[in-house]
Parts: structure tokens; C-alpha cells; sequence
């Protein structure tokens, strides 16, 4: 059998990593939430986003972090 050697630097998605904090960041506001789901307005806080902030993702990236239920 043969094993390929490992490589010396790690190769890392810096968008992926940081969907993944965020994604995180919603999961433990869920589970302090009270109700069923996060409001809207809970969602924005928690990923810091505010009404004069716009974030534009690559198209190919936007998705979800588990259902429909947050804002595109």
C-alpha cells in the first residue's frame, strides 16, 4: 500500500471557516433561545449584521445554515 506523504502547510477555505463560526454562532443562540425559532431580528444580532450593513457573498456560496427559516 502506498500512503501519499502529508503535506507541511495545511490548506485552509477562510470563507468556509468563517460560514462555520457563524453557523456556530446561530446554533448556540438556538439553544438559548425560548421559542421554537430565532426572530429575524435575533438572527442579525447574532451575526452582528445591522441595516446599514450589506454583505454580498459570492453566488456560488450563499446557502444556509439549516432551513429556511433565516433571511437570504
Amino acid at each position: 500500500m502506498h500512503v501519499a506523504p502529508m503535506r507541511s502547510t495545511p490548506v485552509q477555505d477562510h470563507i468556509a471557516l468563517a460560514e462555520i463560526e457563524l453557523c456556530g454562532e446561530l446554533m448556540i443562540a438556538a439553544s438559548a433561545a425560548d421559542g421554537e425559532r430565532l426572530s429575524p431580528d435575533r438572527i442579525d444580532e447574532v451575526l452582528k449584521v445591522g441595516a446599514d450593513v450589506v454583505v454580498e457573498w459570492p453566488r456560488q456560496r450563499r446557502r444556509s445554515c439549516g432551513g429556511g427559516g433565516g433571511r437570504s
